[in-house]
């Protein structure tokens, strides 16, 4: 039997349909609970040891008490050898007892266990020392910095991407290929998927929050590659493309509808349409126009639905994060499966200069919205803008992974 040690951050994400562009800190959590946030990362957890079911006879799921490991792997059909103590706080099961379901009144309670990077760090020591073969966490680049900090390069690990900023490369490209990843590794063809260095990476929350980006290196991880199915770290834009992005949001302005609401996700390629139109973007947020005009300044999924039922006539432009290929799903998350439904896969415009694409390499563009029926049907083709009058259609989907031979 192979030893899978598994560690859930429950909070992870939270911040990012409410805006708040992360989750680390108690007060920030405690915010977003507040806001009406609800916890994905458990389930994203699930997702990624469902995919692990065909060899659940061949490994053994070593992890947390509760939300931490235990409730998900229980859920997903494995009993798990159940490590460590959250020292009597209470669990959230606890306070779901007390409070119903509703995530708000939770987080008023605070009767729930406020998961820590201590609490990440000593369960990858524990998990550590028990000998596992693969660390499976789901969490943001916080996370990966504290299993960083805890195991170093004495375990492989590999990440389920449930954060609001995922730029490091530990991560699979969706939770269900975060399971393929570890079924490869540790049962079906371990020999032939190779071990390699990932960065982990995080930036500065109260700086990001602030429309500065200051991301640093914090270490490397060891992490079982295979491709298609890990993601590479995030890259930054390329100096002199200037014209290029100009370009493209002349390009965009010119064929937009005065009568339609316009809801544009982060990044340096859709700030420039809107410094175009002689307003300031967030840059690290998600903004809406009307007639030219702002009509939604770091706005939330709640804020975008309920101005989609005023304004049913609407599109969405996003960029691609360059070296990763995502459009949804990281970063943008208030661009939400309800948000993309109300307006509709033809209403949304992909922007990106062709440096951007070619750093690609040839793999596709990734959607990871959390709802496996909606990234269904945003897989195909996509006419990305390029330049002005310029499109490049392009695949949007998941990578077959190449043969382990």
């Amino acid at each position: 039997m192979k030893r899978l040690g598994l560690i859930v951050n429950p909070v992870a994400g939270v911040g990012g349909r409410v805006g708040l562009k992360g989750s680390d800190g108690a007060e920030i959590l405690r915010q977003a609970l507040e806001l009406g946030a609800v916890r994905d990362a458990p389930r994203r957890a699930r997702l990624a040891l469902e995919r692990l079911a065909r060899v659940r006879d061949h490994v053994e799921v070593v992890t947390w008490p509760a939300e931490m490991g235990a409730d998900e792997a229980r859920a997903a059909g494995f009993e798990p050898r159940v490590l460590g103590t959250f020292c009597g706080r209470p669990t959230w099961a606890t306070a779901e007892r007390a409070h119903g379901h509703d995530e708000a009144a939770l987080g008023a309670a605070g009767e729930f266990v406020l998961t820590s990077p201590a609490d990440t760090e000593q369960a990858a020591r524990e998990l550590l020392a028990a000998g596992v073969d693969l660390i499976l966490f789901a969490g943001g680049d916080g996370t990966a910095r504290n299993i960083c900090n805890a195991v170093g390069h004495r375990v492989p690990v590999i990440g389920v991407p449930a954060g609001v900023k995922i730029h490091s490369a530990v991560y699979a490209t969706t939770p269900a290929a975060a399971g393929d990843v570890a079924a490869l590794f540790l049962h079906e063809r371990p020999a032939a998927v190779r071990l390699r260095e990932g960065e982990v990476m995080d930036i500065d929350e109260e700086a990001f929050r602030e429309n500065r980006v200051s991301a640093r290196l914090y270490g490397y991880l060891s992490i079982p590659y295979a491709r298609g199915l890990t993601q590479s770290a995030k890259a930054g834009g390329v100096a002199g493309e200037e014209r290029a992005l100009s370009d493209v949001a002349t390009d965009v302005i010119r064929d937009m509808d005065p009568d339609a609401l316009y809801i544009l996700g982060p990044g340096t390629t859709t700030r420039t349409i809107m410094t175009r139109l002689g307003l300031e973007k967030t840059l690290l947020g998600v903004d809406a126009l009307l007639g030219g005009a702002l009509a939604g300044r770091d706005v939330t999924e709640e804020d975008l639905l309920r101005l989609l039922k005023t304004h049913p006539v609407a599109h969405i432009v996003v960029t691609v994060i360059g070296g990763q290929g995502h459009i949804f799903g990281r970063g943008n998350q208030q661009i939400s499966p309800a948000v993309i439904r109300l307006v509709g896969t033809a209403g949304i415009t992909v922007i990106a200069t062709q440096t951007k694409l070619l750093s690609l390499e040839g793999r596709p563009l990734l959607v990871d919205t959390g709802d496996a029926a909606l990234d269904a049907e945003l897989c195909g083709y996509v006419k990305v803008v390029t330049g002005l009058g310029e499109r490049t259609m392009y695949k949007v989907g998941v990578e077959t992974p190449a043969p382990l031979l």
